[in-house]
């Protein structure tokens, strides 16, 4: 199939598309490679040289989610499918710039579905978020209430009545998907996950923010992995999915883990941060059922990998000592 990837560099989205290449597919990246104003340039440059050393055949383009671009792309490649993944990353960077966040996570979602129908794509896949949910405790299922908490997950679910519309009137089948807390590997810093890893491998202070509150943390292999069967299953067609490993684990617990696996780092315990939901684990046994999900990362292994990969990296080894 000819596949477009939206957002085909990021820490995702570049798993899936090594995944898609060495499956035969024909895939194009679209990705402006912003540091969204948070991320040193540095970091970034490092960051998406490093993802396309496992790129290795498809066309790259650094360019934004304008209506141009993507009938241009759509008009030159006559894709099947569209795999839609640049967003704003989370909620903290739509805070920083609700208006700049809006124009790409609606304006530029538009422009995928108006190309889309223009030119007959089959398939949109939709990366929404576990935020859509707004509070949840464990096990919640896709037929769940959805209620977000503040402007990203609104942006998100609002993303996803737009896919929906389009499908309703018969212009191409859609997929939705809702991963949770993903990291590992290649990741930037500025995540939860990372911030624990390498201050503590810096041996600093870990502020947690709310001793109780948990996530679904979800190891990017395992989230690459559910996004690629969401593309390529055909009975996925017209289905929203929850793509994580499903385990809540406590902001709490996920910091002292870091800190016995890197053998130094203290804690200190803050308040709830207001902005963010509290959020538990979601079901996935739709995932499993059609698309044959099976997450095998968990957490600790999880978490033991990323920091062999920062021990080994030549960009963050020199700025932990």
């Amino acid at each position: 199939m000819k596949i477009l990837v939206t957002g085909g560099l990021g820490l995702i989205g570049h798993n899936v598309v090594h995944r898609l290449e060495n499956l035969g597919h024909d895939v194009v990246i679209v990705d402006n490679t912003t540091t969204y104003g948070i991320i040193p340039q540095s970091e970034l440059d490092y960051l998406i040289a490093e993802r396309r050393k496992k790129i290795t055949l498809c066309d790259v383009y650094n360019a934004d989610i304008t209506s141009d671009t993507i009938e241009y792309l759509c008009n030159r490649y006559k894709f099947d499918t569209i795999i839609h993944m640049a967003s704003f990353p989370r909620q903290k960077v739509v805070n920083a710039n609700p208006m700049q966040g809006a124009d790409t996570m609606m304006t530029g979602l538009l422009n995928i579905l108006e190309s889309a129908k223009t030119h007959q794509v089959n398939r949109v896949v939709y990366i929404s978020s576990s935020m859509v949910y707004g509070n949840f405790e464990d096990d919640v299922a896709e037929d769940a209430v959805c209620r977000p908490q503040g402007q990203y997950g609104i942006m998100k679910l609002a993303g996803e009545h737009l896919v929906k519309d389009y499908a309703r009137r018969g212009y191409f089948d859609y997929t939705i998907l809702r991963p949770s807390a993903v990291y590992g590997p290649l990741d930037v810093e500025d995540r939860v996950v990372s911030k624990f890893m390498l201050t503590a491998m810096r041996g600093g202070v870990l502020k947690v923010n709310g001793a109780h509150e948990t996530l679904d943390f979800t190891y990017v292999d395992d989230a690459a992995d559910g996004v690629v069967a969401a593309a390529l299953v055909p009975a996925a067609a017209n289905q929203t999915f929850n793509i994580t490993k499903s385990h809540s684990v406590s902001l709490l617990e996920a910091a002292r883990m870091i800190i016995e696996i890197v053998g130094k780092g203290s804690i200190e315990l803050r308040d709830k941060d207001a902005d963010f939901p509290s959020r538990g684990a979601l079901n996935i046994d739709r995932a499993k059922r059609v698309l044959g999900y099976n997450p095998k990362v968990d957490v600790e292994e999880g978490f033991e990998n990323y920091h062999a990969w920062f021990k080994s990296s030549l960009y963050w080894a020199p700025k932990t000592v």
